[in-house]
């Protein structure tokens, strides 16, 4: 099943993408919240303007979890999992702007498999891990690496506006194992890998995320990106490709407002 949240007109809603299709269902597809009702009402794709599938309370983000990019980034793989925030604020949805902060010159991207958190959970053990997932979609993990470089820590680096497009909604029944990753920049390939590539695999990260801190339903943790991150300048598109999932296109601007 896929999931995606939209506008029509003035209303905004959740629904479930049936070919060129959209069902409408009553209130959120979280479990714990509403469960998933489908209304009857029903729209054409295109009728709609695709969303951020989800808004999360916060975005856990795990570093340096495929080894040839800790590589190009000049490390090793830790031996702990690393993991950093993301603002909500971040978050933007398909066709949306990137945009390029004044304060960075080297602004990249980051493609990455993003896992959506369907309960409330805490201290998830790793084979229960599946009962805590709602579903899976993609993201891309946008990063000022200047400012990361001079900081020391990525709060300015990965918290810009912008900073964390996804979608282009949620797929709840898929292995999330051994997918294709892709990041084209104009058409033009520039990351190339799998989700087998993981140094850990999402069981591991859940259930040590969660063990950190508890997780609420429509959280985000996106799970690290494979090597060939590289700038993004005013006027590109960016599309980061799941296989399994789908599509997910950002244009990206010096000004917020592309022309």
């Amino acid at each position: 099943m896929r999931i995606a949240r939209y506008r029509f007109e003035q209303d905004v809603a959740y629904g479930i993408v049936d070919g060129e299709q959209i069902r409408e269902i009553a209130g959120t597809p979280f479990p714990e919240v509403a469960g998933i009702e489908v209304t009857g009402v029903e729209h054409h794709i295109d009728e709609v303007d695709l969303l951020a599938p989800v808004l999360p309370t916060k975005i856990i983000a795990v570093a340096k979890n495929y080894a040839d990019h800790a590589r190009e980034m000049g490390g090793e793989v830790p031996a702990e999992p690393m993991i950093f925030l993301k603002p909500s604020t971040a978050v933007i949805g398909p066709e949306s702007v990137i945009r390029l902060p004044e304060q960075s010159r080297q602004v990249e991207h980051e493609a990455e498999l993003a896992v959506v958190i369907g309960r409330l959970c805490k201290d998830v053990p790793e084979h229960r891990v599946p009962e805590v997932i709602l579903g899976y979609t993609c993201a891309n993990d946008v990063t000022a690496r200047d400012l990361q470089a001079v900081d020391g820590q990525w709060g300015r680096a990965k918290g810009f506006d912008t900073f964390c497009p996804l979608g282009p909604w949620i797929a709840t029944d898929i292995d999330p194992d051994d997918l294709a990753i892709e990041c084209e920049v104009n058409e033009q390939i520039r990351q190339d890998g799998n989700t087998a590539d993981m140094v850990r695999s999402i069981p591991e990260l859940v259930a040590w995320i969660s063990s950190v801190m508890t997780l609420v339903p429509g959280d985000v943790i996106l799970t690290g990106t494979p090597a060939g991150v590289g700038p993004l300048r005013n006027g590109d598109t960016v599309t980061v490709t799941i296989e399994g999932i789908g599509t997910l296109d950002n244009i990206v601007s010096d000004t917020g407002v592309f022309a």
